[in-house]
């Protein structure tokens, strides 16, 4: 059987079951446990499933993202940490972007005492947080209001994005995988593409529950990330593909 037809009965039992152990793919496809666990990789690597402990499932997708609202009290020991690492990541005098969700909010806060950098973000709530809290020069990209996560999304904010030299990009997602970020939202791809092309080097920060799910728009690809923080539950297939990738892998311990 080739891999394209092992993938394919992978793909079926998934969907039929939900879950389904890497001892039983072994037994009902008949190749060894290095070769299912190189297809799951590759499966893996596409979105189309998410490995567990000592199985797989598949991605769940996403219709909406939560609100702003909704999200700040989701996860927030694991935000918290993610934040408090990533600050440590911001190097003096520097130009950074935060992206617009909660995660990167929890950044925010770690820095406020810095006045040696200017931030950069599409965020209302992060600009507003900095507005009363710090000293470093702030920048809003302006553009289409999205009132369900407080920020400006599409062409006005990727063009302010296109004009800014910045150093450093944190950047959020609300579903992610190993073949990248995807939203169901269409008017922040163009916001997210506008981010890497401005900035030198990139962080994607969010928590693992969001790690295995999918949604309509691919935003951006993993390989455009120097740097993933996250937390300490993402799976090991997921950290070995991350570091074969060549992108270093920092995990936030609550």
């Amino acid at each position: 059987m080739i891999p394209v037809e092992r993938h394919q009965q992978i793909l079926a039992l998934v969907s039929e079951r939900g879950v389904i152990s890497i001892a039983e793919l072994t037994e009902r496809l008949g190749v060894s446990h290095m070769t299912i666990r190189r297809d799951l990789q590759k499966l893996e690597e596409q979105g189309a499933v998410l490995t567990v402990s000592g199985g797989v499932q598949s991605a769940e997708r996403i219709a909406i993202e939560p609100s702003h609202q909704d999200k700040e009290g989701m996860f927030s020991q694991q935000k918290e940490a993610i934040g408090r690492l990533a600050a440590q990541q911001v190097p003096a005098h520097s130009c950074i972007y935060l992206d617009a969700g909660t995660t990167t909010l929890a950044l925010a806060r770690h820095i406020a005492e810095r006045s040696d950098i200017t931030v950069v973000t599409n965020d209302f709530v992060i600009a507003a947080y900095l507005l009363e809290r710090s000293q470093c020069k702030l920048i809003h990209t302006g553009g289409t209001v999205c009132r369900e996560n407080r920020s400006c999304v599409g062409a006005a904010a990727a063009h302010a994005l296109r004009n800014l030299f910045i150093d450093l990009a944190f950047i959020s997602a609300s579903s992610w995988s190993m073949r990248g970020l995807s939203t169901p939202n269409e008017d922040k791809v163009g916001v997210k593409k506008a981010i890497v092309e401005a900035s030198r080097r990139c962080i994607l920060l969010s928590d693992t529950s969001k790690y295995g799910k999918v949604a309509t728009y691919l935003a951006l690809p993993i390989s455009v990330f120097d740097v993933i923080i996250t937390d300490e539950n993402l799976p090991e297939t997921a950290r070995e593909t991350i570091m074969q990738a060549n992108i270093s892998l920092l995990t936030a311990l609550i």
